[in-house]
């Protein structure tokens, strides 16, 4: 077990790392990006769009958005996901996040306002032949299962942002399968974050920002 912990600390530390030396130049440019964003969110633009089960990605500006962009080997324009909820009206988002500093490293529901917050852009993906209500209900039982710094999938106790849809979409439908690109960075096979808009069961929605 310490061993195992330490390696996630030793790899959690080689990412800071990476992230930080290919943190996002031009605070102007990101800036222009949030209020693109921003003017979506207060028309209700992308509140909307959505329905229940849905994916949503966006891309951020913090530590290590372009790192974790960078990771998908053919669509590089998000850096996180979460999965849709929509209850009595109200409009949630469930994912995973590896913010330690703040408390949230884990599975965590939020507003999509908190969740589209920094976003430089957003994308919509839905399933094609799924229940969504019963995708938001099954993400809903991993809140509070700690971020998945080692980034195995073998270990079902810990989830990354993408893991927890993985996870999510097989007890819906044993049949569905999302691919894993070679990371060589992390010495590992990572589903990536373009797996939604390369996967045969989701349809795109909407993009907005840049």
């Amino acid at each position: 077990m310490k061993k195992k912990l330490l390696a996630g600390a030793l790899l959690a530390a080689a990412l800071a790392s990476a992230a930080a030396a290919a943190a996002i130049a031009g605070a102007a440019s990101h800036q222009r990006g949030r209020r693109n964003v921003l003017q979506f969110v207060q028309k209700g633009e992308i509140a909307s769009a959505l329905s229940d089960g849905d994916v949503i990605l966006r891309l951020g500006d913090g530590l290590w958005s372009r790192f974790f962009k960078d990771l998908s080997p053919n669509y590089r324009k998000f850096s996180h996901m979460g999965i849709v909820r929509i209850r009595d009206g109200a409009i949630s988002v469930i994912h995973a996040e590896g913010l330690a500093i703040q408390g949230l490293d884990s599975v965590n529901e939020v507003s999509l306002g908190e969740f589209l917050g920094s976003a430089l852009s957003v994308g919509v993906y839905r399933l094609l032949r799924e229940d969504g209500a019963m995708v938001s209900d099954l993400a809903l039982e991993y809140v509070g299962v700690p971020f998945d710094w080692q980034f195995d999938m073998a270990d079902g106790s810990r989830l990354y942002c993408t893991e927890l849809l993985y996870v999510v979409l097989r007890r819906v439908n044993p049949e569905i399968r999302l691919n894993a690109a070679w990371i060589r960075g992390l010495g590992r096979h990572v589903i990536p974050l373009d797996v939604v808009s390369q996967a045969e069961y989701f349809e795109r929605i909407g993009h907005w920002g840049r």
